[in-house]
């Protein structure tokens, strides 16, 4: 089963057959909306969706609120092995500009308030993230977006900001020295997440301002943001329409991401906090 990550907007695709609704209690709670299920016919077979809500519907929920470990867990637990996420975000870049799709290789963490493992109370595990994102969905995000004809900047690096505010302009000038092209308040923990419990995950970026690193322009507001969020919008259901014959071709394959714990878990079997072991039980029975 593919999971989509993103806003309500993504559920009027086109042929997609609604079979159920699920909200499952997790052991970290339930996840931020029901999770639409359902299957698509494309050339290639069919595909099974599992489409979540980030923020709720009606997008009620802060980024630092997100409950991301019930979210995360939810689509583990109905059979969710690869996530494709979309987020809003700011571009670092003038090549940039919003409208612009991107698909990033890399993330800098600026989060503060969040909980970002569902490791420790008594086990201890310690996953490899250096290359935070699929390469195999990489890959895929990359063709639909450019069979589209939309802008698409690849190998771009993603900051993760805390938020709800805005970047200050320092802040913001500070992000591009590093060379970082693109802003957002969701990737993370999301991804880290999703590594944890072996699901391939790939963010697409759609830029909807320069954030405020431009002098010459006003600082950004949530007004301009919305303006060009309809557009992008549209352009998800697009890209993802192009990507799901591609996704039924690999959906059964194996990937890295699918053992990223097989050498990861340093705790002794006999020293694990057995109510910590069947919480992970619930979501990594393979391992607990």
């Amino acid at each position: 089963m593919i999971g989509i990550i993103g806003g309500t907007g993504l559920y009027g695709l086109e042929g997609f057959t609604l079979e159920k609704e699920e909200h499952p209690e997790t052991p970290w709670g339930k996840a931020s909306d029901p999770i639409r299920l359902g299957t698509i016919e494309t050339e290639k077979g069919k595909v099974k969706l599992a489409f979540l809500s980030r923020h709720g519907a009606g997008h009620r929920i802060l980024p630092s609120e997100i409950p991301q470990k019930a979210n995360l867990a939810s689509l583990k637990m109905l059979g969710v092995k690869r996530i494709i996420a979309f987020s809003a975000v700011g571009s670092l870049k003038e090549e940039i500009a919003p409208g612009h799709f991107a698909v990033p290789n890399q993330i800098i963490d600026r989060t503060r308030h969040r909980e970002d493992t569902f490791f420790g109370d008594g086990v201890v595990a310690h996953v490899s993230f250096g290359d935070p994102f699929c390469p195999d969905l990489n890959h895929v995000s990359v063709n639909a977006i450019s069979k589209c004809n939309i802008p698409c900047h690849e190998k771009e690096t993603l900051v993760c900001m805390e938020g709800p505010a805005f970047s200050t302009r320092a802040e913001s000038k500070l992000y591009k020295s590093w060379g970082a092209g693109l802003i957002n308040m969701s990737v993370l923990p999301e991804a880290k997440l999703a590594r944890e419990l072996e699901i391939c995950y790939q963010m697409i970026c759609m830029s909807t301002d320069y954030d405020s690193w431009r002098e010459s322009e006003e600082a950004v507001t949530a007004e301009e943001i919305m303006k060009i969020v309809k557009q992008n919008s549209e352009n998800a259901i697009k890209v993802l329409q192009a990507m799901l014959p591609h996704l039924a071709e690999i959906q059964e394959k194996e990937c890295s991401c699918h053992h990223a714990l097989q050498f990861s878990i340093i705790t002794a079997p006999e020293k694990r906090k057995q109510e910590t072991v069947q919480k992970l039980h619930t979501v990594l029975p393979k391992y607990f």
